[in-house]
């Protein structure tokens, strides 16, 4: 693989230019910093203690893991306020450990929560929870939903977990709307199970894998996943009741990752599979991909272990692969720039596949919707479709 560092600095200098849009289109509804009237018993709250009204802490909690919680929010409305302090468990580690619990709408904001088994918890009587500038460091699942919290989560960082978010097994459903974050060094930053996320201006990197979506919706936007083991699990649980219906990225940068897929779930199988304007540069492997519908429009792939493979997505009914592979770029991939595996009957229009060492398009069931270029391809430049050297 070449050093493409000049590369994925321009890459990402386009990617930024393009963030103060769509942070602005999706401004967040209220503002993180208020100013609210705190309780005086800030200075005096104990581990365990429970909330009803605004708190602010003035020192640090350090918290034995055998109390029910280091803090429990149980109003509406509350902000929670840590002071740039740190909420931490002391003593060895003991399971089923809680940092903050939140048993109702309200926000917990500016500080650090460290060194539990459940970092922040969202309750089922908790809808809508903020989680604002906070460090979220060192627990065996940093947020975590217990019933159907939407969680707003915004200029945060989740670092050193098992898992980044995640939420109880066959027993919640809500949403992660993550703004503005950074995500490193943990297992999994994200697990999607009867959950959507969706991603704005958010950075992963060192993670041993992005996200694992196995029940519901994905997307990222205007983001960087870098250096990561993998970028995604997407499996295909076959007759079971769960499916990642969609994994979409919009102007975002998957760049220098060990593979987009680890070795025992290689391939991806959304239902949908989307990438708007994004750059694909130096990872490990090529994206496999087996779904049932596609949109794959004004990427960049460049430089990587391998191209892009289309597939269809085995199912009780398997159905041919569909959708559109338009104006994007192949660039000095190993192997094939984009191959399209039979009966597969995407669109291919208007793609370029320069200098990959494999065929540039290699797609004999797909439609040929013309505009297609390709040249210097090592095993030839297009099977399937017609395309020009210029």
């Amino acid at each position: 693989m070449q050093q493409t560092r000049g590369f994925v600095v321009m890459a990402l200098s386009t990617l930024l230019m393009g963030t103060t849009t769509a942070q602005a289109s999706a401004a967040v509804p209220f503002d993180a910093n208020a100013k609210v009237a705190y309780s005086l018993s800030g200075a005096t709250v104990q581990c365990g203690d429970t909330l009803t009204h605004h708190t602010k802490l003035t020192r640090d909690l350090n918290c034995p893991g055998t109390v029910p919680y280091a803090l429990r929010v149980a109003a509406a409305g509350v902000v929670l306020d840590l002071g740039g302090y740190t909420v931490r468990r002391t003593g060895p580690q003991v399971d089923g450990s809680q940092g903050i619990v939140v048993e109702a709408d309200s926000m917990v904001r500016n500080g650090t929560i460290q060194g539990f088994n459940y970092g922040l918890v969202g309750q089922l009587s908790a809808l809508h929870v903020r989680l604002h500038k906070l460090a979220l460091l060192d627990h065996i699942r940093a947020v975590y939903d217990r019933g159907a919290t939407n969680f707003l989560i915004t200029e945060c960082r989740l670092s050193g977990n098992v898992a980044g978010l995640g939420n109880e097994f066959d027993a919640s459903n809500g949403t992660f709307d993550v703004r503005s974050s950074v995500f490193t060094h943990n297992g999994t930053a994200m697990f999607a199970d009867f959950h959507n996320i969706d991603v704005l201006d958010s950075t992963f990197t060192s993670n041993g894998n992005v996200v694992y979506c196995w029940q519901g919706n994905v997307r990222f936007r205007s983001s960087m996943l870098a250096w990561n083991a993998s970028v995604s699990t997407i499996p295909n649980d076959g007759a079971g009741p769960r499916m990642c219906s969609q994994m979409r990225f919009e102007n975002t940068l998957i760049a220098n990752n060990t593979a987009f897929a680890p070795p025992t779930v290689p391939v991806w199988e959304p239902l949908r599979l989307s990438m708007i304007n994004s750059m694909a540069v130096n990872n490990g492997s090529s994206l496999q991909a087996a779904a049932e519908t596609v949109y794959i429009d004004g990427n960049t792939f460049y430089d990587n272990a391998g191209g892009l493979i289309l597939s269809d997505r085995p199912g009780v009914v398997t159905v041919p692969l569909t959708g559109i592979v338009r104006g994007n770029q192949f660039l000095s991939n190993d192997g094939d720039g984009l191959r399209v595996l039979a009966p597969s009957t995407p669109t291919v229009i208007g793609n370029v596949a320069l200098g990959n060492t494999g065929f540039g398009i290699y797609a004999p069931t797909a439609f040929d919707g013309g505009g297609n270029v390709a040249r210097d391809n090592g095993a030839g430049d297009c099977v399937g479709i017609f395309c020009t050297p210029y």
